[in-house]
């Protein structure tokens, strides 16, 4: 920076300069000191402010260089987070939603970054971004449930598109799992829209997540009934079943001793495809083999007697 001095003479000889051109062009000649001392005010003011331009600028530039490294920081850091979460296969749309999110994130910290290094402080805009966040928080309580329930649900994977599925009295098979909403359709045909944020908070049961199911049965009999030939017609009737799972054994039992009758038990194997199918035939079947065996299947009855007046 040039000594005071220097300047004041140059602005001197500047002003002398101004003065005899004026003076040749206008013939109107200014005084030279009144000049030289508003020069002298210029300067001084320009030296006072010139250190807070230079320094404003220093910081402007390197604030664009952390930008610059920033993005290429941010580009690498979103490419590894991308292949690790494309090894643990998840959802697309979790995916994607938590990319989204790391990028959002980075981008706003490095904005603070930049805007502290250029001087500006952003304890301001940390507080009302917090403000902000808590009273959208607070209003969209309920959406934000589902949405947490729904990002739950596609990273844990408690069940699949496809499943069959029940929770909180609703059953039916999943057709479609959003980020805030589950569609199941039911077998008569219905669809069922549930909040994420339920099924995320109760107890789910995932009928097709294995390839193969249990199909239990009880079949009442008469107590004058011979057990073991009950049980073997039993078998009999279920062992004629096509779609049973061949590999897994047929088993009748006595469940229960009810009140009029002797509940015996069936269990059969099937695949989850099957499973209504095999219901549905096996019923039937047992049902005609036990006629046809002449055991009694008891069935409750209301004995009405008629009382007559005064007795």
């Amino acid at each position: 920076m040039l000594p005071v001095n220097v300047l004041l003479e140059a602005a001197t000889e500047v002003t002398t300069e101004t003065t005899a051109q004026i003076e040749e062009t206008t013939g109107f000649v200014q005084d030279p000191a009144k000049t030289v001392e508003k020069a002298s005010k210029i300067i001084t003011e320009f030296n006072k402010i010139l250190p807070t331009i230079i320094n404003f600028g220093i910081n402007l530039l390197i604030a664009l260089i952390i930008f610059i490294v920033g993005r290429f920081f941010i580009k690498f850091l979103l490419k590894v987070t991308r292949r690790f979460l494309e090894r643990t296969r998840l959802e697309v749309t979790v995916l994607r939603f938590l990319i989204s999110l790391e990028r959002a994130i980075c981008y706003v910290i490095l904005v603070m970054i930049m805007l502290e290094t250029v001087g500006i402080k952003t304890t301001s805009f940390l507080a009302l971004l917090t403000t902000t966040g808590l009273a959208a928080g607070l209003a969209l309580q309920g959406s934000l449930s589902n949405f947490a329930g729904g990002v739950l649900i596609l990273i844990i994977k408690p069940f699949k598109v496809g499943d069959y599925i029940e929770c909180v009295d609703m059953e039916g098979t999943v057709e479609k799992i959003d980020l805030f909403y589950t569609s199941l359709i039911s077998y008569d045909n219905r669809l069922k829209v549930i909040p994420n944020g339920i099924l995320s908070n109760n107890t789910i049961c995932n009928w097709t997540a294995f390839d193969i199911r249990r199909v239990d049965f009880k079949f009442g009999v008469s107590y004058d009934t011979d057990i073991t030939k009950a049980r073997k017609a039993i078998e009999s009737a279920a062992s004629k079943c096509e779609k049973l799972f061949k590999d897994k054994p047929i088993k009748t039992f006595v469940s229960s001793l009810d009140e009029s009758q002797v509940t015996l038990g069936l269990f059969v194997w099937a695949k989850c495809d099957n499973y209504w199918d095999v219901k549905f035939e096996i019923n039937e079947s047992v049902k005609n083999k036990l006629d046809e065996e002449g055991i009694e299947i008891p069935f409750n009855q209301i004995v009405v007697h008629n009382v007559k007046d005064g007795e």
